[in-house]
């Protein structure tokens, strides 16, 4: 019976991780401070219903804190990051999950990590994901001069996003929002205005967020009229089911 039950258990184990793929983490990143890669402009591949989904993210701990990273607004910059821990990533569809190439996910400051995101999404998951990735970072400060303190700093990496479509469909389902020529004189062509997106509204914003145009898209392009509106800069401002998207362009 404990033979069976052994047997049993690792039979288990094993179909849970069955998809999970071991990651190595890129060489060509190591020369860098810190970052994300795939970035957010490239974001993550689209996943194709009932196909097993697999994908890298590949990141550089940066071994200090930057300016840009930091929370407070310039007190913490250059105070050693001990360690970095991924603690999870917000927003998967269900039946998806990530590993990271150490089990704990944890890194000391300034090493290179990765973690597999995989899954196989259903019918139902359909549509765009936005993805954060959730981290701890410990940071050592001074409180006291000559006495260093380990603390505690959570914040997230937003602004990605997995596309859900249907395998041999889904190139029309992941093309992003976009707007052509620009700049425009007479008409531009906004693209990427998906059915999947369940959009909720489309205008166009001046600089100072003034709406001068409202457009009420029929299809996935559509062009937009500009006679009227003086030169400047606008906004194509898309707001659908999972947040809003904002390109610009410029009128001649």
């Amino acid at each position: 019976m404990k033979k069976l039950l052994l047997a049993a258990t690792i039979a288990l184990v094993s179909a849970v991780n069955v998809n999970a793929q071991s990651c190595t983490p890129g060489a060509n990143y190591a020369d860098s401070t810190y970052g994300v890669w795939p970035d957010t402009t490239q974001n993550l591949p689209p996943a194709a219903v009932g196909v097993a989904y697999s994908t890298d993210l590949n990141f550089k701990v940066p071994d200090a804190v930057t300016a840009e990273l930091d929370p407070t607004g310039g007190t913490l910059v250059g105070s050693v990051i001990q360690e970095f821990t991924v603690t999870g990533v917000t927003g998967l569809p269900s039946g998806f999950n990530y590993a990271c190439n150490i089990s704990t996910c944890n890194y000391p400051g300034g090493a290179n990590g990765c973690a597999n995101l995989y899954g196989t999404a259903t019918v139902a998951q359909v549509g765009v994901h936005p993805i954060s990735i959730d981290v701890d970072a410990v940071i050592v400060i001074e409180l006291i001069p000559g006495f260093p303190t380990p603390i505690t700093q959570s914040t997230s990496f937003s602004g990605y996003k997995l596309i859900v479509g249907y395998a041999g469909l889904i190139e029309g389902v992941v093309e992003p929002i976009a707007v052509h020529p620009n700049p425009a004189n007479e008409v531009i062509t906004i693209n990427g205005l998906h059915e999947a997106l369940n959009i909720n509204s489309v205008v166009i914003t001046n600089m100072e967020g003034k709406v001068v145009k409202t457009v009420n898209p029929t299809a996935a392009s559509t062009s937009v009229d500009l006679n009227g509106m003086e030169a400047g800069l606008y906004f194509v401002v898309v707001n659908h089911a999972t947040g809003t998207e904002t390109v610009k362009f410029i009128k001649e």
